[in-house]
């Protein structure tokens, strides 16, 4: 009975680890609560069942969701306070006579309206119809766009074309959404192929590349892998995310602010 007992806190203990850092390794686990490495798969394996977390070599991380897709209308209001807190972060970074890129991004959106607001004299390049419509009020704004095939559901230009154009630009930073990110594998998501590749090509002619999203996007994946967190200068967020994220992030010297 007492087994029993000690292997249902083992698991709740377990369950915790994981909520904290994101990961669990096998062999400190092992030391941890004194028994053998084969009782901690044993565990592992049961979790793994419940949909808690996902196996991995020598261990397990905290079982993804995948990031629901959405058109523009509906994503705009979504968590407004967070993606405001976001783009007030990212209009602090840009200096007077710089010229950035605004990705495809209902924050972008929002820092467009402080852009908009503000006597800044600065170029924005932008793939997003929303975006260049909030920019179009203030004449110290230079606007460019690098047109293409418009996407109705992204409220924007992707595709062979868009990139043909964006590739002739070097800005000197470049404020990308992404519907999710995995530190633990590295990648940066989104949801549509085209939209994927336009993102690529704006990072890699960016001279700083800055994902701007909401922290619950650490725990989402898109269908779409457009680049490698090497490729990434800084996230942007509400707040920093739990210090398992953190960690990985600095590892792989990206900051986060």
């Amino acid at each position: 009975m007492r087994n029993t007992l000690f292997a249902e806190e083992r698991l709740d203990k377990i369950k915790e680890e994981l909520q904290r850092d994101g990961k669990v390794i096998v062999k400190n686990l092992s030391k941890k609560f004194d028994v053998t490495e084969d009782c901690i798969r044993k565990d592992l394996k049961k979790l793994e069942k419940e949909g808690i977390l996902k196996r991995t070599y020598g261990g397990g991380v905290s079982k993804r969701q995948t990031a629901n897709k959405e058109e523009i209308e509906k994503r705009i209001g979504a968590n407004h306070q967070d993606k405001l807190k976001i783009a007030k972060k990212a209009f602090e970074l840009i200096k007077n006579n710089e010229t950035i890129f605004l990705d495809i991004s209902t924050t972008n959106i929002l820092l467009a309206e402080l852009i908009a607001n503000n006597n800044k004299n600065i170029t924005v390049i932008t793939n997003m119809t929303d975006i260049i419509s909030v920019l179009s009020n203030n004449s110290k704004v230079k606007i460019i766009c690098p047109g293409g095939q418009y996407n109705s559901e992204l409220d924007g230009f992707i595709g062979s074309m868009t990139i043909d154009n964006i590739i002739k630009y070097k800005p000197s930073k470049a404020f990308i959404g992404s519907c999710g990110i995995n530190v633990f594998d590295k990648e940066v998501t989104t949801f549509d192929a085209d939209d994927g590749n336009t993102k690529k090509a704006i990072i890699n002619s960016a001279q700083k590349s800055y994902i701007v999203m909401e922290n619950r996007k650490f725990n989402l994946d898109g269908f779409y892998k457009f680049s490698h967190l090497d490729d990434i200068d800084t996230i942007i967020t509400e707040e920093k995310p739990k210090s398992s994220i953190c960690r990985e992030l600095s590892n792989l010297d990206v900051k986060i602010i």
